[in-house]
């Protein structure tokens, strides 16, 4: 699989997002090629063991084995979460999230399988050069039903573990649209660190609110004040793609998904370089 490295100046990014000058540095990961991310989310099945089996596949095959990678029973569901670890120099966590399950009716490509099948590709960028940050990326299991699989891991976590988690960025329903991000449901200074990661990239980001539809798995999250980001992709225009049969990969607009993928990769990148301007506001939860 063929691979190139992609190097993005933190100058810029970190004097605005602190505030106060910064060396110069270099942010690196791999980017993953285009006809990978396609091929991976043409892996989806309508059946959702097969896809937590799918999602295990890829997650080796992007070189998350071992005790890296492993499945979290989760109490009321029948199939577990799936959880990948990219281990950092610091105990400090960033969990990336999207669920696997999909709802009864269409095939599940938009929601969410092209969420999930994002995850590996995420891992297998970030692995190449160390982190600061440990990364938990994280398949959840029957969001459909109510969140079960996000609720049961973020109702786990200790007071001292919700401390030390930087962020939970989760994706939900991708590449119906240029980037979108639920911005009265994420944290403001998560939200601005995207914006200018897209700014600098020359990539689409805006803001859609959609929670007069439903609840995703940064819910879990938020509500024990862990900072969320959640990424989407639906406008009105789409909504009534999700739970529909029109569910496809013909719903996907490939290139918006793929810079979907191509603002992710960086953003945790450089999310993973900059110092937490709040290390403490979560202490005490």
């Amino acid at each position: 699989m063929k691979q190139f490295s992609l190097r993005v100046s933190a100058l810029a990014l970190l004097a605005l997002w602190l505030g106060a000058p910064a060396s110069a540095q270099q942010i690196e990961f791999t980017r993953i090629k285009r006809e990978v991310i396609e091929a991976r989310l043409r892996q989806s099945s309508t059946k959702n063991a097969e896809r937590e089996a799918g999602l295990k596949k890829i997650f080796e095959e992007a070189g998350c084995q071992g005790e890296r990678l492993t499945e979290q029973p989760v109490k009321g569901s029948r199939l577990p979460n799936l959880i990948c670890t990219l281990p950092g120099a610091s105990d400090s966590v960033i969990i990336v999230g999207a669920h696997f399950d999909q709802a009864e009716m269409g095939k599940g490509v938009v929601d969410n399988w092209s969420g999930a099948s994002l995850l590996p590709s995420l891992f297998e960028g970030l692995r190449t050069h160390p982190r600061r940050h440990t990364f938990v990326f994280i398949g959840f299991t029957d969001e459909e039903k109510g969140l079960v699989g996000s609720e049961f891991y973020a109702k786990q976590l200790t007071d001292e573990q919700k401390a030390k988690t930087r962020a939970m960025v989760n994706m939900d329903s991708l590449g119906l649209s240029p980037t979108k991000v639920e911005v009265n449901r994420s944290d403001p200074k998560l939200v601005d660190l995207l914006d200018r990661v897209a700014q600098t990239l020359k990539l689409p980001v805006s803001g859609m609110n959609v929670d007069q539809v439903g609840l995703t798995d940064a819910l879990p999250f938020s509500k024990r004040r862990v900072p969320v980001l959640s990424i989407h992709s639906v406008t009105q225009e789409t909504l009534a793609v999700l739970h529909s049969p029109r569910d496809t990969l013909g719903a996907v607009k490939l290139d918006d998904y793929y810079d979907t993928y191509r603002l992710l990769a960086a953003y945790l990148a450089v999310l993973d370089s900059v110092p937490d301007p709040n290390p403490t506001d979560r202490a005490g939860q």
